[in-house]
């Protein structure tokens, strides 16, 4: 038993690997690789073309020969080829924001793949320091920008300069407020609605201490934050590029928001008697 045993472990050691079934390990990574940079750029706000060149100059510079790539507005899911060989992977999307810095490096990395040669565990490496160290702006300085572009943008639509201090303070403590909520894993629709109420109860009470004459243009422009640009301009985009079904769910998610700030707004203007200016 013992010389049995011995002989069929020398035939398993001796018999060579399976190169498709070596292969298709390989690809998996690569799909795998590809599919979290490609999320990675979406999550950060990145429209569907520049998704799909992220996430195919990674698989291409990683050995993969033809690379297809499905965009859902919270699924990615690619198939990457090499010879007869091919494989798809499926993977979530986060929730959709903004985040330049983060974009930007994901961005070069991707096509710092696309250009020279590389392994696997050197760019997932990577993409694990790039989620890690990639920079942010401290809270508070996003805090008073924040309030200090609602508050430029009231006067370029017409408020007084005595409304100026109530729409920056009010649109500070919204994004504050905005920052906190979302942190806790609240629905975002309904964060939307309150900063709205919240900011724009606090900008009117304010400028209406201040003794300004534009009270209700100061209480719109301090829910200015919550005008969701980048989404709508990524939803025009992808629609023009040829992705309409992400670009539909970005303009409804676009509309919602919207919807939700204009109640937080109308709550606002009736608790406060109605405001003219």
């Amino acid at each position: 038993m013992g010389e049995e045993a011995r002989m069929g472990e020398e035939t398993m050691s001796t018999d060579p690997v399976d190169p498709v079934i070596r292969r298709h390990r390989d690809l998996e990574k690569i799909a795998n690789v590809a599919l979290r940079a490609g999320r990675i750029a979406m999550e950060c706000g990145a429209n569907c073309h520049a998704v799909r060149e992220v996430a195919g100059s990674v698989a291409r510079g990683l050995g993969a020969e033809d690379v297809a790539l499905r965009l859902g507005y919270a699924s990615l899911a690619i198939t990457v080829t090499s010879g007869e060989n091919t494989i798809t992977r499926m993977s979530g999307v986060g929730r959709l924001g903004v985040d330049q810095r983060k974009d930007t490096a994901v961005r070069r990395l991707a096509e710092r793949v696309g250009g020279e040669t590389t392994t696997i565990e050197v760019v997932q490496a990577d993409l694990d320091r790039l989620v890690r160290e990639t920079g942010r702006h401290p809270e508070w300085l996003v805090d008073v920008a924040t309030g200090t572009a609602c508050a430029a943008f009231g006067r370029l639509l017409g408020i007084d300069w005595l409304a100026f201090l109530p729409v920056l303070i009010a649109g500070a403590i919204g994004q504050a407020l905005r920052h906190r909520l979302l942190g806790r894993g609240m629905n975002l629709f309904v964060v939307v609605g309150i900063v709205a109420f919240v900011a724009a109860t606090l900008c009117g009470l304010g400028a209406r201490l201040a003794g300004s004459h534009s009270v209700g243009l100061a209480m719109m422009a301090s829910i200015l934050l919550l005008v969701p640009g980048v989404p709508a301009t990524n939803a025009q985009t992808d629609i023009m590029d040829g992705y309409p079904t992400v670009g539909s769910a970005r303009a409804v998610w676009v509309i919602m928001v919207m919807v939700f700030a204009s109640a937080g707004f109308w709550l606002a203007r009736s608790l406060l008697g109605g405001v003219s200016g």
